[in-house]
């Protein structure tokens, strides 16, 4: 799996369009099967912070998406914000759940 992540700072004046085109984009992206999840996050301590997150099946079904025309709309609000968005792209090789968090509260070392 890989975890796509671009953080923005969006000024309030180009908040609600950026935040109209990543919307309609996470949408886009929920219908596509090689796409497990997308979703656009706030920041509760700065309103002008954005997170565009999505997690891909493979490397192939990403790099596919990023010479789409959908992924233009990304780079659209990319070009919205103040600075220069931090952006990363995490290679998953194993995940948990609740699991991990059972069991370390239960190991008494």
């Amino acid at each position: 799996m890989i975890l796509s992540s671009v953080r923005m700072i969006i000024s309030p004046k180009k908040r609600h369009e950026a935040l109209k085109i990543l919307k309609m984009t996470a949408e886009y992206c929920r219908f596509r099967p090689e796409c497990l999840s997308c979703h656009v996050y706030e920041d509760v301590q700065d309103a002008n912070i954005l997170m565009f997150r999505q997690v891909w099946r493979n490397k192939e079904d990403l790099d596919q998406y990023l010479r789409s025309d959908e992924y233009r709309n990304v780079l659209l609000v990319m070009e919205m914000a103040e600075k220069a968005p931090e952006i990363s792209f995490d290679t998953i090789s194993d995940s948990s759940g609740i699991e991990t968090v059972e069991n370390a509260r239960m190991y008494k070392g």
